[in-house]
């Protein structure tokens, strides 16, 4: 759907916003579930090394394990619900309840395809057409993309739209160089996109001061899974290996008007390892910030 924000969201609270279940709506996200990050901590976490210090606020987790539940009773399992309902191949997100302000689909190659024709498969993956790459590229064709709205967002503030772009084609490509292979499979891959040129990623040396934010998950220090930087031609590499989904990223969130967090999770913290998924925290900038980013360009 599209964005049809309220003006403001201190007139919410408990007596105007009914708790539901299922995927909460933008307003119980504000009421319910306030976000434990700010944005800043956001995009230090995500630049950390460690992906697995993205939560979800443990509440609406379990709200998530409740409605996971249902789901998987009727569907078989979660994968199973995603190819044969949820995703929506090369079309705008329709079922989402949260709002969105990327108006239109991905836009490919392939986007003069018409998919009133295009019949899924009986695993409900649409076919893969012939000379498409083995792997995600910035131009795989549009019908094996979906870019919905993650249902159930990680504790993120309001203003930033939490992004899934779900591809029927595998994110690494084959043959990783052996000098990185074992840090991609670790730590996974991930970017930031249309950040000000005076306001680049925060450090990752920033992360400790922001670890008390990650309180309630228990995650300490100690706890963290991550690689120590590498040489320069690893860096080089791991770069490499990332920026098929850098540049369709920046070609979808328009780095004018857009300024992302993206990530892939390594295969230890998949939740539906057999659908490979990209991850998009976008923040659509103020007009100030627009004017600015023209400025510099």
């Amino acid at each position: 759907m599209t964005a049809d924000y309220p003006t403001t969201l201190d007139v919410l609270c408990p007596q105007t916003v009914p708790l539901g279940e299922g995927p909460p709506t933008r307003e119980e996200l504000v009421v319910y579930y306030p976000a434990k990050f700010t944005w800043k901590q956001l995009k230090t976490f995500v630049n950390s090394g460690d992906l697995g210090s993205l939560k979800r606020d443990k509440k609406l987790q379990q709200r998530y394990e409740r409605w996971a539940g249902g789901i998987k009773e009727q569907y078989g399992s979660m994968a199973n619900y995603l190819r044969s309902y949820r995703l929506q191949w090369g079309r705008v997100d329709t079922l989402s309840k949260l709002p969105s302000r990327l108006f239109s689909p991905v836009t490919t190659v392939s986007s003069d395809v018409d998919y009133s024709v295009v019949t899924l498969l009986d695993s409900g993956l649409p076919p893969i057409p012939s000379g498409t790459k083995p792997y995600f590229t910035a131009d795989t064709p549009s019908q094996l993309v979906s870019i919905i709205m993650n249902d159930w967002p990680y504790s993120v503030p309001s203003f930033i739209e939490h992004y899934l772009i779900w591809t029927v084609m595998p994110i690494l490509p084959p043959n990783l160089p052996p000098l990185i292979e074992p840090r991609l499979l670790q730590d996974g891959l991930w970017g930031f996109t249309g950040y000000p040129a005076n306001s680049p990623p925060p450090s990752p040396s920033q992360l400790l001061a922001c670890l008390p934010a990650l309180t309630d998950w228990g995650i300490t220090e100690a706890s963290l899974i991550r690689s120590t930087r590498g040489t320069e031609e690893e860096e080089t590499a791991v770069r490499e290996a990332g920026s098929e989904v850098h540049r369709f990223i920046v070609a979808t969130w328009k780095e004018l008007e857009w300024e992302t967090a993206w990530f892939v999770n390594p295969p230890r913290l998949q939740s539906v390892p057999s659908l490979a998924h990209i991850h998009v925290f976008a923040r659509y900038k103020s007009l100030p910030d627009i004017e600015t980013t023209r400025r510099s360009h």
